[in-house]
């Protein structure tokens, strides 16, 4: 095989490589995006719960008032009742009464308001939570999964020759170029090879996993490409990238 045309082969491919480059720093930022939603996530969780703590605490502080105000009604109704010489004094105290703010004192003081709203914002929060714990346990599965891929991908090509990943390349390249030209003969003229060659060669990387795919046109021309799947999970750079790892 002339080594020239395999050198003009791989320089082809070697053009794309900035772009893995790219696709590299687009997953990192990714990533990096994923990260920051959970330690988002974790801080507005933490600061529910000091929010929480506070509201609790004041409640606590308007049950002592509560309590308060009870041992006042004691004190002045005492007071009315020992102050019979003073007909103008027990008129003015059984005047005064307290306003009614809503408070269950058989629920140790709680408003029956509050209880109502602490359970629908618990039970919203509940929601929240669960629904951005699915979302990022969605996003680290996606990403297990395509890192599974392309360790497989990576095993499969380890195992294609030198020649056989030329015309690998030149199969993506024309497929994208000019797919009606994806044919044997187009590649025996641009890799300056024999079709039975280029044939051999597709045949031996069918058989390693590789998915190259035929179809036959008028029982007469055979169209060459690769499998839709493997280019959406993997770029032709990317490809000879994990290749070389």
């Amino acid at each position: 095989m002339n080594k020239n045309n395999i050198k003009i082969a791989f320089s082809k491919v070697k053009e794309d490589m900035n772009s893995l480059r790219g696709e590299i720093y687009e997953i990192k930022s990714e990533l990096d995006k994923i990260k920051n939603l959970i330690k988002d996530f974790t801080a507005s969780r933490n600061s529910e719960k000091t929010n929480n703590l506070t509201d609790d605490t004041s409640v606590s502080y308007g049950d002592s008032s509560t309590d308060n105000n009870s041992t006042l009604r004691q004190i002045n109704s005492t007071d009315v009742t020992n102050s019979t010489n003073n007909s103008t004094v027990p008129r003015e105290i059984e005047g005064l009464k307290y306003p009614n703010f809503g408070i269950s004192t058989g629920n140790e003081g709680v408003s029956t308001d509050r209880q109502t709203d602490t359970s629908t914002d618990t039970s919203t929060q509940k929601k929240a939570e669960k629904s951005i714990e699915h979302n990022i346990k969605e996003a680290s599965e996606i990403l297990n999964s395509l890192d599974r891929l392309r360790k497989e991908i990576r095993l499969k090509f380890k195992r294609v020759t030198p020649q056989e990943m030329a015309v690998f390349s030149s199969i993506y390249q024309i497929e994208e170029q000019d797919p009606d030209n994806s044919t044997y003969k187009y590649l025996s003229n641009s890799l300056k090879l024999s079709e039975s060659s280029i044939r051999d060669y597709v045949q031996r990387m069918i058989n390693k996993g590789i998915p190259i795919k035929k179809q036959k046109i008028d029982n007469k021309k055979i169209l060459l490409s690769i499998s839709s799947e493997l280019k959406n999970i993997a770029t032709l750079p990317t490809i000879i990238k994990l290749r070389e790892l």
